[in-house]
């Protein structure tokens, strides 16, 4: 968010007079600041009296309902307070549009930072920690999955009957939609794409049991402490929902880079040695969790699958004028290196866990 386009959407004054009213300090708020985060919402910190806040608000354009995802969010957020899930702490949400045009919501900063976009010296000068700061990602992934999300008032957060049988077809259908850009050249492009749909459908595992899923886990949608490898906090909750746990922890599989620190998925961090293989990943996550992880091939095959599919999406609009083709190109060539990792998972015999 740009230093000035916070503005149009955040009016300090009708802030402070919603703060007034729900008690929330006193005096003017000061040293307003926009922060990166990854996505297009709005995230601006700021000080009030003796206390500091960061709101979290949607963009003037939301490609989804914006105000219901701010809702959701901050559900989702009073719902952990109190668990061992490191989270974003929810100070105050307004649900209605009256205040600032939209749901929005204040939650307490963060100190921590994100891996993704750069290391500290710390963590940059040793492969130790950034060692247990892979182990650190999989803890907060098993903490979130031990959640007992009907006693959170969670339980009708998500859909549950038929989930898994959605997953193969709900993307495939997203990938058909993409013939509506003229010039794509469609899935004949994408070399195994129709295998790896096949092997979907007929491994599919038969059950699982329900819990709090994230729904885009991975390096850079968490923030790591300062002064060593634990998470700080766990953030961008807009896609979370009650599904299968075990979809997380497959998608964080499919975007982990290789042991050279090769980045199929864009999410890594520099430098990369030390850092946890995803045989390890998988390992100790089975060590935190309960669940079973007999089919953790099938997560991992379909996070490489719903992946590469998201991001043929750009490839497809680049050549209706709807992104720029250089990212497009960047963004297919990752989709086929995501279908290759997922063949390579189909047909090896390594084990998983």
């Amino acid at each position: 968010m740009s230093g000035d386009r916070w503005q149009a959407l955040v009016d300090l004054d009708r802030l402070r007079g919603w703060m007034d009213d729900c008690g929330l300090e006193a005096g003017p708020i000061i040293e307003p600041k926009p922060l990166a985060g990854g996505t297009q919402n709005v995230l601006l910190r700021f000080r009030r009296g003796d206390r500091e806040f960061v709101l979290r608000r949607p963009p003037s354009h939301p490609y989804m309902d914006g105000s219901g995802i701010m809702r959701r969010e901050a559900r989702v957020l009073r719902a952990l307070a109190g668990t061992e899930v490191p989270h974003p702490r929810l100070i105050q949400a307004c649900d209605k549009d009256d205040v600032l045009g939209a749901a929005f919501y204040l939650m307490e900063p963060v100190d921590g930072f994100n891996a993704h976009v750069g290391m500290l010296e710390l963590h940059a000068n040793s492969s130790t920690i950034r060692h247990d700061m892979g182990v650190s990602l999989v803890d907060g992934l098993t903490a979130l999955g031990r959640v007992d999300h009907v006693a959170a008032g969670l339980g009708d957060l998500g859909k549950i009957d038929g989930f898994l049988e959605r997953q193969a077809s709900r993307w495939r259908s997203q990938l058909e939609k993409y013939h509506a850009y003229p010039g794509w050249p469609g899935p004949g492009g994408l070399p195994g794409i129709d295998e790896i749909e096949a092997w979907l459908r007929r491994n599919q595992p038969k059950d699982f049991r329900p819990g709090l899923m994230h729904g885009d886990y991975h390096l850079a949608n968490v923030m790591f402490r300062r002064d060593g490898p634990e998470l700080a906090a766990i953030v961008d909750w807009e896609l979370t929902t009650i599904g299968d746990p075990l979809v997380d922890l497959g998608w964080m599989l499919a975007t982990w880079p290789d042991p050279t620190g090769l980045t199929i998925g864009s999410v890594g961090a520099v430098p990369w040695d030390g850092f946890p293989n995803s045989l390890e990943l998988a390992r100790r996550y089975a060590w935190g969790s309960t669940r079973d992880l007999g089919g953790i091939r099938w997560y991992a095959v379909l996070g490489c699958y719903k992946l590469g599919i998201l991001q043929e999406g750009t490839y497809a609009r680049a050549f209706a004028g709807k992104a720029t083709m250089a990212q497009g190109e960047r963004l297919h060539k990752a989709t086929l290196g995501l279908l290759e990792r997922a063949l390579d998972w189909i047909h090896s015999t390594a084990p998983f866990v």
